[in-house]
């Protein structure tokens, strides 16, 4: 006797943020160092200031224009209202893990709600930011997914999350004293990838030497997808080795045309062909996140075909499997798959000769984790 299974209810897709939203404020972030020094002279400001408000920003980390003295009195404020504008109000930020997960949640410029992740763990600090309110990928088991689109982020409010959680590790504010961020997953909301140009300037600020970014290592950044493939092949050619996940979620055709809406564009087999070119070219192991639901993408024989999709591109290590225990979502009918489902799953992979892990989640209980990010007042 089969189960009647109730059909997945999905919302269209959405690649374009809506019209007439107004532009965030210009921030020394969303430029290089040559755009901050010709934006101060075409407002009759010394250009060379672009420097130490650079050196004050990524360098110091200051956030009070009081503790810039270097600035002279009567142009500090003229200088910091150029090119260090308030983008993003903290309204809360909640804790898990005895204090070493803080989720934050912040009102843009317009009102529109994003949040960000700051984990830290013994060896490493990682913040997991958002490049879009909301999201237009309409993945059906995901919080962000169900809300919609509201708009692209700018790059220096998607830098400005981590700067806020590299200031927070340097205050000595994230138990295990002060630190710096290791880490930028962009995982949280949004798809990084429908909002191209932003990431890719923000990853640009990320990895630029101090004073013009934050001089971290291209390795410790992580880029999500859900499978843009024309993004992904654009990334390939970019020549910034950062990891690469695809959020795959179903190796077969049928049943992530229905878990991720994408797909209906970019079949499975063109996704992992554009991510196996992208390990192929940067020399970089693409990691391939699967969110285990019960029932409905854990059973052992897709285990087999995940194994067989990704092994036909050769064993030269090009890949590791991330399982993620799915995040319970308030009203959703997805739940966790069985840990013995779980176990098995790894091991008909392993036997595949495919390296998986199982993620260690962290900030369930307040929201903060994979596909719970749902930025409610």
């Amino acid at each position: 006797m089969s189960e009647t299974v109730e059909p997945i209810k999905t919302l269209p897709l959405v690649f374009d943020e809506p019209r007439g939203r107004k532009k965030p404020p210009r921030h020394l972030a969303d430029l290089d160092e040559a755009g901050r020094k010709a934006l101060l002279e075409e407002m009759g400001l010394p250009g060379f200031r672009a420097k130490q408000l650079s050196t004050h920003y990524f360098g110091r980390l200051v956030d009070d224009p009081a503790e810039m003295t270097d600035l002279p009195a009567g142009q500090r404020d003229d200088l910091v209202a150029a090119l260090l504008p308030d983008l993003m109000t903290p309204l809360r930020t909640l804790e898990a893990d005895k204090g070493t997960t803080r989720k934050t949640l912040w009102k843009l410029f317009d009102g529109a709600l994003v949040e960000s992740v700051l984990m830290r763990y013994p060896d490493r600090a990682t913040v997991c930011v958002s490049s879009q309110a909301g999201c237009g990928m309409a993945c059906p088991f995901c919080a962000t997914g169900m809300g919609g689109l509201q708009r692209n982020m700018s790059t220096a409010e998607i830098v400005e999350q981590v700067v806020a959680g590299a200031r927070s590790m340097a205050r000595g504010e994230v138990p295990g004293g002060p630190g710096r961020v290791s880490n930028v997953v962009f995982m949280g909301m949004g798809e990084p990838l429908a909002n191209y140009k932003a990431v890719i300037g923000a990853v640009r600020r990320l990895v630029d030497p101090s004073p013009s970014g934050l001089g971290m290592s291209a390795r410790g950044i992580t880029v999500s997808t859900v499978g843009l493939v024309p993004r992904i092949n654009q990334l390939t050619e970019e020549g910034i080795p950062v990891t690469l996940a695809l959020s795959l979620h179903a190796p077969d055709d049928e049943l992530r045309n229905e878990l991720v809406p994408i797909n209906t564009r970019f079949s499975v087999a063109e996704t992992v062909e554009a991510a196996w070119n992208y390990a192929r070219v940067t020399k970089r192991r693409v990691s391939i996140e699967y969110a285990m639901m019960r029932g409905i993408n854990d059973q052992a024989h897709r285990a087999d075909l995940l194994g067989d999709v990704l092994s036909s591109y050769g064993d030269w290590g090009w890949v590791h499997v991330n399982l993620i225990p799915l995040n319970p979502v308030e009203g959703s009918k997805w739940t966790a798959s069985d840990p013995a489902d779980e176990r098995e799953f790894v091991r008909r992979l392993e036997a595949k000769g495919i390296p998986t892990t199982v993620r260690d989640t962290r900030g369930r209980e307040i929201d903060g984790a994979c596909g719970q990010l749902a930025a409610k007042e």
